[in-house]
């Protein structure tokens, strides 16, 4: 039985998961799936990729769960001679009028911030990237040979294009491997883009209000960590991402469409994926359907397709689905023979 505490905790942000859930959507119509989103990578810990055309309120979506949840934003805008100092900040010498000494001083940068706006990312030359790489995995920059720790929470949102690709520094995989979520920002339907419509062309601009502190958030993130996971949930999760390599052991389609599948961050995602989103649902524990509700964010961007994937149009969550598909009839399988009658003795059949 979980801690007292913990259960009240659990309480209380499923509680602030809908009145944060509420605020936004006085602000953002639809985009549900990946408000969701955003918020369980955010109490997992994890960082996320936005991925969409121009014009679906990616950036709008970014400032409004800041401002819902009291944080400090920041915007960095990425292009190609953005410098890693400009990310960082930069140590300037500075000047005592009184005394006429010289010392220098940092002047802080635009990461330090709670909420990091990471918008057109693949903008950027690869150095800067690294730059920011460093601050997503350590939570820390690094100028003048001196350690500066950001504050927390930290959690960076990227954005991406993924149809003007013409002057842009594809990510390296080890930069997308520290993205938690890779999250893909669809179209509005009909009703959705009338709501976008009459709202945006009004006098009238809905804010958020804030719900959460940044303690409290923190708080919650230990909270996330602390939801305890069975076995099988554990081995189900494993399953998924050694499913994505090819190998002898991987199903045919997998070997005849992925080049280079998931790694071990994979699985980890995985589990504190399915921990979050339990949480947030207000329950203190997670099971194989809050796994296989990540597996799309969590897998897209670690799975490598070949020119064969390519030339029949396969993309990467038809792998994923595929694997879900394929786990399913294992442990169905497996299930079905575990509940098998014990007929066999080892002397052979029993008798009738």
């Amino acid at each position: 039985m979980p801690p007292h505490d913990d259960l009240e905790a659990v309480q209380k942000l499923s509680e602030a998961y809908r009145a944060i859930t509420g605020q936004l959507s006085r602000v953002i119509v639809g985009q549900q799936t990946v408000l969701e989103e955003l918020l369980i990578a955010m109490f997992a810990r994890g960082h996320c990729l936005l991925v969409g055309v121009p014009g679906l309120a990616k950036t709008l979506m970014i400032r409004t769960l800041a401002e819902a949840l009291s944080l400090r934003f920041s915007r960095i805008q990425f292009t190609p001679d953005l410098m890693p100092s400009d990310i960082t900040g930069t140590e300037v010498i500075q000047e005592d009028k009184l005394s006429g000494m010289r010392e220098l001083r940092f002047l802080q940068g635009p990461i330090f911030a709670n909420v990091i706006l990471a918008d057109e990312i693949n903008r950027t030359p690869p150095k800067t990237q690294a730059a920011l790489l460093e601050a997503m995995q350590e939570h820390q920059v690094t100028v003048g040979g001196k350690r500066h720790v950001l504050d927390e929470p930290f959690f960076v949102l990227a954005t991406q294009n993924p149809i003007e690709q013409e002057g842009t520094y594809p990510l390296p995989e080890a930069q997308l491997d520290r993205f938690m979520f890779n999250t893909f920002v669809d179209y509005p339907d009909e009703d959705e883009e009338l709501e976008i419509v009459k709202r945006t062309t009004a006098d009238f601009t809905a804010q958020a209000t804030p719900t959460l502190t940044a303690e409290e958030i923190v708080y919650l993130q230990r909270i996330v960590r602390r939801v305890p996971v069975a076995d099988h949930v554990l081995r189900y999760a494993l399953r998924l991402a050694r499913l994505t390599r090819p190998g002898p052991s991987a199903p045919d389609f997998v070997r005849q469409y992925v080049t280079w599948g998931a790694g071990p961050r994979a699985s980890q995602y995985l589990v504190l994926g399915a921990k979050a989103r339990a949480v947030l649902q207000g329950r203190f524990y997670a099971g194989r359907d809050d796994v296989r509700a990540v597996a799309c964010p969590v897998l897209r961007h670690r799975i490598v397709t070949n020119f064969n994937a390519e030339a029949e149009g396969v993309k990467p969550d038809d792998i994923i689905r595929r694997l879900l598909d394929t786990v399913a009839a294992q442990e169905d399988d497996s299930d079905a023979r575990r509940k098998l009658p014990d007929v066999l003795g080892p002397a052979g059949p029993r008798a009738t």
